[in-house]
């Protein structure tokens, strides 16, 4: 590939994080420096043209404020232990999926996999309205444990975190299980063999051998289903209890409730930097410096 051919693939993704992605944080980020007030648009300018240069006028008071007002921090700490939680409930229950898929017949493998993509076939809103359905108080799983005799009353499901935890595992879940299974179908079974030859234990193998070939994909799998949860907003809206709002719900009320235009471009940016900040530092890992 020549020179331009080169510069041609590089800078056609560059383009498109420059215009999608730097472009509006930027945008966003000058917003937060604003303060609001009734025009349009509602906040006022954080840089005015004195002449030819531009003058800053702008401020870092809705950082502080983020600070200062503890239901950003509730917010923020609610939404790191869903998300946290989450993630740590999709990887236990994706390993094995992803293992029994990796050594799986390979007419077998390309069923299994598409039965772990099929959801992705219907809108994730459909998917969390049938949840809805079965978790009410008269929905299936309540009206099972009555008829089974399990419990005497329905149980209240909806509109708490259990419901959050469930759905974000059932959503998110295919986001853990195919890059772990990119990772362990690549495992070589020699290694696996060699290691019960020396007389490790079925555990000791995997502790000693699987696991660590796996990580990359842990790590990947991780950061896929991390981040998206950290600033989901439509699962704890309708799952969710009022009183436990995560980062998502604040920024959707201070961009429409409050109309604090400002105040929402600070948690905004506080939120992405929440989130690059663990993926820089895993991302610097070596397993993942390994694997790509």
């Amino acid at each position: 590939m020549n020179g331009w051919g080169k510069r041609l693939v590089i800078g056609i993704p560059l383009f498109w994080l420059f215009l999608f992605f730097l472009v509006p944080f930027g945008i966003v980020f000058l917003v937060s420096l604003g303060s609001p007030q009734f025009s349009v648009p509602p906040y006022s300018p954080a840089f005015e043209w004195d002449g030819w240069w531009p003058h800053f006028v702008g401020s870092f008071e809705n950082y502080i404020f983020l600070t200062e007002d503890d239901l950003y921090w509730r917010a923020y700490l609610g939404s790191v232990k869903i998300a946290g939680g989450s993630t740590l409930l999709c990887l236990l229950v994706a390993w094995p999926m992803a293992w029994i898929i990796a050594r799986a017949e390979p007419y077998r493998r390309n069923v299994l996999l598409m039965l772990v993509i099929l959801p992705f076939w219907t809108s994730s809103l459909l998917r969390i309205y049938a949840l809805m359905g079965m978790l009410r108080q008269g929905g299936i799983v309540n009206s099972v444990l009555l008829w089974s005799g399990i419990i005497d009353q329905p149980i209240q499901m909806m509109q708490t975190d259990f419901a959050v935890y469930l759905t974000v595992v059932f959503t998110y879940l295919p986001l853990m299980v195919l890059p772990l299974y990119s990772t362990l179908e690549k495992l070589d079974g020699a290694l696996l063999e060699a290691s019960a030859d020396l007389g490790a234990s079925r555990f000791a193998t995997f502790w000693t051998v699987t696991l660590p070939l796996s990580l990359s994909g842990i790590i990947a799998g991780c950061l896929l289903v991390f981040i998206p949860a950290v600033g989901e907003f439509v699962i704890p809206d309708l799952m969710g209890a009022q009183d436990s709002p995560m980062i998502g719900n604040v920024l959707w009320g201070e961009f429409t409730r409050n109309r604090d235009w400002p105040v929402a471009g600070a948690v905004a940016i506080a939120m992405l930097a929440l989130l690059v900040i663990p993926f820089m530092i895993l991302r610097s890992s070596p397993a993942l410096r390994e694997d790509g």
